[in-house]
């Protein structure tokens, strides 16, 4: 038995089962970190001996009775720009490369209160931004399926530590699909809920109005474990939503039976490679033998999310980075004359250049005598997407779309394009401007062996019933057992 090929779902069964001790798993799991990350290069901050040290107290606790938990000892991987008491939280950027949080992010604590095992920090693109975990300061992550390739981002860290087995789950943040298109090019499963259903406090925030914690799996099932864990109202984020408590494993029915399924041709056109159509056209039809409705239609949002959302976003990162100066937080410059060469200085070294071209552009949609051409306006045409989705919502359960126009593409051959990296979230970036929950699931290969996923979005806070969708697909496809990644290089 290969320990770390299994779901947790398998592994709570093992526990309890008592053919696995809490001290076994955590082995497994940080024997092959060992092996791995030299390949992978998917953390920023390795925890292997603290998380030992951690799972035989649990271990301990848990024999005489102290603790009785179900996730008790069950390791995870966070990606690093969320808030870790003690642990280094460097958002991969040089302007934090020394930072330690003092306190624990919402989500951490829901973990930390389980007795979960953080076996490490989770490599990223800068602050986030960025669609192939290129621009981290600290290191290029590689697509553990062909290392050659590279694993999307920005939760790249997440994505290919868990399609590695190095981590049994893991925690993502999508701003534009930076859990989804990660999850589709390593082939595993990736959940971005609706906005406010998940505390974003500890979160650094890029976009606030978009940002999103979510989970990376192996499998929907523990999608839907993991959500049940991090959902929930938290008074210290005031968009947070106060909703009751569900169960969401309890909505995987497997079963699609006169589930509205709407598909918007405008996802299907130009740009999206031959591959990928085919690959969800069977998803499709596999839909269809399962008793699904299906129905083309126009969703008219693609042409104008990807400038709505960039210019959303941008804005709000120039302002949100504005507190990384030298002073406040952050990098600071040895070699200064005054306050002015202090700020320009520190954040001129402190920053990388992705993160620089946002700030720059986000500025400028901000300034006096642009600020209505650009942001304002784009703010007008984000409630337009918003009501496109709500029509279609009137009409379909659930909306089905490609995760990315492409599988995952070489490292460095879009890295000098920042306009080529921006298209690509094309089929991820509406969900966030109109702040619905979207989950991606691997529903097939190329001809090179490269996971393809197929995207379901639901209307705010259906996450039952994209879960539910994307489960009875799962179990038809059953993608884990017929594919595995190589490590080609």
């Amino acid at each position: 038995m290969n320990i770390t090929e299994l779901t947790v779902h398998e592994l709570q069964e093992k526990l309890k089962n008592k053919e696995l001790t809490i001290t076994e798993i955590t082995k497994a799991y940080t024997d092959r970190i060992n092996e791995k990350e030299k390949d992978v290069q998917a953390f920023v901050t390795v925890l292997t001996k603290e998380a030992n040290e951690q799972a035989k107290k649990i271990q301990e606790k848990v024999e005489r009775g102290e603790i009785t938990g179900e996730f008790a000892g069950i390791p995870i991987g966070i990606k690093d720009n969320m808030c870790t008491k003690g642990i280094k939280t460097t958002c991969s950027s040089r302007m934090l490369e020394n930072f330690v949080a003092p306190y624990d992010a919402t989500v951490v604590e829901n973990l930390n209160k389980e007795n979960m095992i953080n076996l490490g920090k989770l490599n990223m693109d800068e602050f986030a931004m960025g669609g192939s975990t290129e621009y981290s300061y600290f290191k290029k992550t590689r697509n553990p399926w062909d290392l050659n390739k590279v694993p999307g981002g920005s939760s790249g860290g997440s994505a290919a530590a868990v399609a590695a087995n190095m981590v049994p789950w893991a925690l993502g943040s999508d701003t534009g699909g930076s859990i989804r298109q990660p999850s589709s090019f390593c082939g595993v499963v990736g959940l971005k809920p609706t906005y406010g259903l998940v505390s974003r406090y500890g979160l650094v925030a890029f976009a606030s109005s978009l940002d999103q914690i979510g989970p990376i799996t192996k499998d929907v099932y523990d999608s839907a474990i993991l959500l049940n864990l991090i959902a929930g109202h938290d008074e210290k984020d005031t968009t947070s939503s106060d909703r009751e408590k569900i169960d969401y494993t309890k909505c995987l029915k497997n079963d699609v039976k006169g589930l509205k399924i709407g598909i918007p041709k405008e996802f299907f056109g130009e740009g999206i490679n031959e591959e990928v159509k085919s690959s969800l056209q069977k998803a499709i039809e596999t839909y269809k033998n399962l008793g699904a409705e299906i129905e083309e239609f126009s969703l008219d949002v693609a042409q104008y999310a990807l400038a709505t959302y960039y210019i959303i976003a941008c804005a709000e990162a120039s302002s949100n980075l504005g507190r990384f100066d030298g002073i406040r937080y952050g990098y600071r410059t040895e070699e200064f004359k005054n306050l002015k060469e202090l700020y320009k200085k520190s954040r001129s070294e402190g920053f990388g250049p992705e993160v620089k071209r946002r700030i720059i552009l986000g500025t400028y949609v901000l300034s006096s005598g642009y600020y209505d051409a650009y942001y304002k306006k784009a703010q007008q045409v984000r409630t337009l997407v918003m009501n496109e989705f709500n029509k279609g919502f009137e009409k379909y359960d659930v909306i089905l779309t490609p995760t990315s126009p492409t599988v995952a593409f070489n490292v460095g051959s879009k890295s000098d394009s920042p306009l080529e990296m921006y298209l690509a979230d094309i089929c991820t970036v509406s969900v966030n401007i109109a702040g619905l929950p979207g989950i991606s699931i691997p529903c097939g290969v190329d001809k090179e062996g490269m996971p393809i996923g197929v995207q379901l979005i639901g209307n705010k806070f259906s996450e039952e019933t994209i879960l539910n969708a994307a489960y009875t697909l799962e179990q038809k496809i059953k993608f884990r057992e017929k594919y595995k990644p190589e490590f080609k290089k």
